[in-house]
């Protein structure tokens, strides 16, 4: 269903995602997607991100409170649950695994041009040199036969971002260690004082 879809993503989402990848560097990380899609161009814009878990990705109740409350709160915002991120374990591993699927296959009973991004470890330290404009994120669709595959290669399905200078700005955070400031659903599950909206985080 996503196989003809265009996928934005906002600066804001893209970094957050990265940082809450960085700052938990020897576990699998996760998050949400939000945002809108656009009917008439069949752009999905993915305007905000939420890091969920760096641990027990694979659990179901905290994953459905989360859902639950992120749903809650963006809602009256007329934004959605569009997508999920994964960052692997192991720094060499490209593959999507099954806890991935899973939540991605939740997510696209909801919402059918539903996305998975997952981290590319190598692209990501490459950046430095490289000075890539492009996302340091493989894209994911559904395809007919329900399996989730890499977008792009037939081109099908991209990924963007909004803002072309979202990798300047995410190697000045990396640079200035920006990535300890985030908060998960875990740390907020352990103190609830902590905010997992990140309200603060580029201020």
């Amino acid at each position: 269903m996503g196989g003809d879809s265009r996928y934005e993503i906002a600066q804001d989402a893209y970094v957050k995602l990265i940082l809450h990848a960085l700052k938990h560097k020897a576990s699998a990380v996760n998050g949400v997607l939000l945002g809108r899609v656009f009917s008439q161009n069949d752009v999905v814009e993915i305007t905000d991100s939420v890091p969920l878990f760096h641990s027990h990705i694979g659990l179901l109740p905290p994953l459905e409170i989360s859902l639950l409350l992120i749903e809650e709160h963006y809602a009256a915002k007329g934004i959605n649950i569009v997508g999920y991120f994964h960052a692997n374990e192991r720094y060499d591993d490209y593959e999507l695994g099954g806890a991935a699927k899973n939540i991605g296959d939740h997510i696209y009973r909801y919402f059918p041009q539903a996305v998975v991004l997952l981290l590319d470890n190598k692209k990501l330290e490459a950046l430095p040199k490289s000075r890539d404009r492009s996302p340091v994120m493989q894209l994911y669709t559904r395809d007919a036969s329900k399996n989730w595959k890499p977008a792009g290669s037939d081109g099908s399905s991209q990924l963007n971002i909004r803002e072309p200078s979202a990798n300047v700005v995410l190697l000045d955070y990396i640079s200035t260690e920006k990535w300890k400031d985030v908060v998960d659903f875990d740390d907020h599950l352990d103190d609830i004082s902590k905010d997992w909206l990140n309200p603060e985080l580029f201020k």
